[in-house]
């Protein structure tokens, strides 16, 4: 009986070993995957989407030695009736209205500071479209009617198979992916615990086998097509998004500080929503996409595709809220106003004619409730409109 015990003893012993080693070899995984799962809890949110460098793998966007745009500040001006309200109920941490070059109003709230380097979300993607843009003028990629196979063939096989570039950039792939936030087993989610667990995103998109809809023929929101067009240049130029985006768009800004991209564990930048600039080093993309593309007399983006990415092209419904190449359009817009867009309320407005941009980040963790969209974008016309 003694030597069973002691047996039984030593088996245990060895478990709880092999545990402690297990653990310590996957201790960063598992601290990953803890940080996504409290990612969005109301006390941690706005510390932690100043801080995603904390908690996930990393890849730097050095700004260079070159000077930095420096954005003077105009003359100041009272924000509309009712802007504080918004403020506070849509959890705003930071505001940067900007006319003619000019800094007319910025402020910061709930803690955060200039210096904060801010999770985009989706905003990361209208990026992404900038830099597609460039790669098509240079002959990179030979035409967005290219299948995306021709560029990522690992995708053959998958429910990419059939689809174009121009499918994709619209969010009009057919592919089946559930973008429900709220649900623990929906895709996007899904999605995230790779990124925590160091696995590796083409490998995700590859998985992919589900179609609900001819490819270009409906739109539907799919964040994983964005991972495709990432896909698309790094086979088209042998590169990574990274350092594309550094050397064509980050450098030449003249950025105040280095930006970085959350990334899988394959080093693979996220380009469907990992970009961590400060707000000023956001306003400033978004002044250069304002001035169609052109800084300093530079042409980075030509301004041929920031006309072509902006208009409603994809399929989206009548009367709903339109969609270009990773760009919104909102309803009832005018020429010249468009907007970037990522969950939690983050948002860079367009407003060509008027000279304005206005660039908001946020914690807010009730963005999905119905009219919220909607009401952030009459705001941001409202200031438009005020100045």
């Amino acid at each position: 009986m003694r030597s069973i015990l002691k047996w039984v003893l030593r088996i245990v012993v060895a478990l709880a070993l092999a545990a402690v080693a297990v653990g310590l070899w996957k201790r960063e995984e598992l601290q990953r995957l803890m940080a996504v799962n409290s990612l969005f809890s109301e006390e941690k949110i706005v510390h932690n989407f100043s801080h995603m460098n904390e908690a996930f793998l990393t890849v730097d966007l050095p700004r260079g030695n070159g000077p930095t745009w420096e954005l003077p500040y105009g003359e100041g001006f009272d924000l509309p009736d009712g802007t504080d309200k918004w403020i506070d109920e849509r959890s705003v941490t930071s505001l940067l209205v900007m006319q003619d070059g000019d800094i007319r109003f910025e402020e910061y709230y709930l803690g955060t500071s200039p210096n904060d380097r801010r999770i985009s979300w989706s905003v990361a993607k209208s990026y992404l479209s900038a830099l597609f843009g460039i790669l098509l003028n240079e002959g990179a990629i030979d035409s967005l009617d290219d299948p995306v196979i021709k560029y990522a063939p690992k995708l053959k096989g998958s429910a990419y198979e059939a689809a174009t570039i121009r499918n994709v950039l619209n969010m009009a792939s057919g592919v089946t992916f559930d973008e429900d936030y709220l649900d623990p087993n929906s895709d996007i989610n899904r999605m995230g615990r790779v990124i925590a667990l160091g696995g590796e995103l083409d490998d995700f998109a590859a998985s992919l086998q589900d179609s609900f809809a001819t490819p270009g023929e409906t739109w539907q929101y799919v964040s994983i097509d964005t991972h495709v067009l990432g896909m698309v240049i790094r086979g088209a130029t042998g590169r990574s998004v990274a350092e594309l985006l550094t050397d064509k768009i980050i450098q030449p800004l003249g950025l105040e500080h280095d930006g970085y991209y959350v990334t899988d564990g394959a080093g693979v930048a996220f380009v469907l929503a990992g970009l961590n600039f400060t707000t000023r080093d956001f306003a400033r993309f978004g002044q250069m996409i304002l001035q169609d593309g052109k800084v300093d007399g530079q042409q980075l983006v030509p301004a041929e595709w920031i006309f072509e990415a902006t208009q409603p092209s994809a399929p989206t419904a009548q009367g709903k809220i339109g969609y270009g190449y990773q760009w919104w359009i909102p309803r009832g817009a005018h020429e010249g106003e468009f907007l970037a867009r990522g969950i939690y309320g983050q948002y860079i407005y367009f407003n060509q004619p008027r000279g304005v941009l206005i660039v908001s980040t946020g914690a807010d963790r009730l963005f999905l409730e119905p009219g919220v969209n909607d009401q952030n974008i009459e705001m941001f016309r409202k200031i438009a409109e005020s100045l």
